[in-house]
């Protein structure tokens, strides 16, 4: 078997081996290219120290050095070079102490996460498999190298690795690793909020977004998303639904395009019914108010784990706002003025979410609800078709306007032009600027 290495990789790689070391591509390169996907990284490993690496090189970064790591610099293209390591004693469950460089490379490869990311390959020596890797690779199976509780006692996040992995690849954890995963799950604690995220992230946007059920059943969102298990644990006895709460958002986010906003949206979207949970006296579940209590949810997880600003506005209003024109016959009114209230930036995300929220229910009415969507989304194709007012921005008068007529500045001009807002929302075609001056005077008086 032969790799095409990018002309970087090879060239490094030719260049250590002829000062007399050794070289390899390693990890997720490697088992990307065996798995017919296009690798993001081509990282590298050998046998020199990072100070030999750096003499061989004209532009090296220390990207972390003191760890064994250097990135050659090729032009405006960086490869990261790590020397064979052994780590030492992990204390806060995510990083080795120390490291001790060594020249051997089934060392390297020992302390490496799973099988499949313990592989290594040049052109002289072809692919080094030590623990099985194509193995597992071809049963479809994610295991750790070695001891799998010694793997995740050195560094926990592995734990959430292990299912991201299974998401993104389809693949199985095998029994072993399943069950350190629920005995050590409670190590997560200790891991930071903005590596958790990255991690669910890239769960949440994989082909298999469902598969965080499996870090709910090993006991991983116990830890990192404990809102999520309520959600598992909350019935929804209701004509529209036939899943609990947990479940008929799995089937949400199935339902959506694989982008962080909306899949995120969907896991989020029912958070706040566990809290808003009622039982009439027919034995009906009931959650009224729960896209307010949602939204407030939805910010505070948001928040805690480091989302940017940006995801946290549009992720919570499109979770406040996601039963928009439920239960009601559209019209142009009512949806300009939601637009207004809740932000043109949340359209057409907000269809998504409300499409993949109505295939996520029973099929009680759905072909009323899906008809009712598609009216709504016309709806407001038309209101962008004909550039119709529905802020402030696109208002025929500003302040200034205002202020040529005789409004003295502040508070008042605020509130005649919330006024003036009003009534073209009712009727677009008032949105003319001799009209709106004309009733700004006699807002006046």
């Amino acid at each position: 078997m032969r790799i095409e290495l990018p002309e970087g990789a090879e060239y490094i790689i030719n260049t250590i081996q002829a000062a007399g070391y050794e070289a390899y591509i390693v990890g997720g390169c490697v088992r990307d290219f065996l798995l017919g996907r296009n690798p993001e990284d081509w990282d590298i490993t050998t046998s020199a120290t990072p100070y030999q690496v750096k003499e061989l090189f004209e532009r090296t970064i220390d990207t972390g050095i003191q760890h064994g790591t250097v990135t050659v610099m090729l032009k405006k293209e960086g490869f990261e070079v790590t020397t064979y390591r052994v780590d030492g004693k992990y204390e806060d469950s995510r990083h080795p102490k120390e490291v001790t460089f060594t020249p051997n490379l089934e060392e390297d490869l020992k302390r490496r996460d799973f099988t499949m990311n313990a592989m290594a390959y040049n052109h002289e020596a072809g692919l080094v498999d030590i623990f099985g890797g194509i193995e597992d690779m071809e049963r479809g199976v994610i295991r750790c190298v070695g001891n799998p509780m010694e793997r995740f006692t050195e560094d926990a996040l592995r734990m959430m690795r292990a299912v991201r992995f299974s998401a993104q690849l389809g693949f199985e954890i095998q029994k072993e690793t399943a069950e350190a995963i629920e005995k050590l799950a409670p190590n997560l604690s200790k891991i930071s909020a903005e590596r958790i995220q990255v991690e669910l992230v890239k769960m949440l946007v994989s082909p298999n977004p469902g598969f965080i059920r499996k870090a709910y059943e090993l006991g991983i969102t116990k830890v990192v998303l404990p809102e999520f298990d309520a959600m598992m644990e909350t019935p929804q006895n209701h004509p529209h639904h036939m899943y609990n709460v947990g479940e008929h958002s799995i089937h949400a986010m199935e339902a959506v395009e694989a982008r962080k906003d909306l899949r995120l949206a969907m896991l989020f979207h029912d958070i706040g019914k566990p809290e808003t949970h009622s039982i009439d006296e027919a034995g009906v579940d009931h959650f009224h108010g729960h896209q307010e209590v949602g939204a407030r949810i939805t910010k505070g997880i948001l928040k805690r784990l480091r989302f940017d600003n940006d995801t946290i506005s549009m992720v919570s209003r499109l979770v406040a706002y996601h039963d928009f024109g439920t239960g009601s016959e559209p019209n142009m009114k009512m949806l300009r003025r939601g637009m207004n209230r809740m932000g043109e930036d949340i359209f057409p995300a907000l269809f998504d979410v409300k499409r993949g929220d109505i295939l996520a229910q029973s099929m009680y009415k759905r072909e009323e609800k899906l008809e009712n969507l598609s009216k709504l989304q016309d709806f407001y194709q038309k209101i962008l078709d004909q550039n119709q007012c529905v802020s402030l921005k696109t208002l025929a008068v500003t302040g200034s306007d205002l202020i040529a007529i005789g409004v003295k500045p502040g508070v008042e001009i605020g509130e005649i032009l919330q006024e003036l807002l009003q009534v073209v929302l009712e009727e677009p075609e008032k949105n003319e600027k001799v009209f709106l001056l004309s009733l700004a005077k006699e807002l006046r008086k």
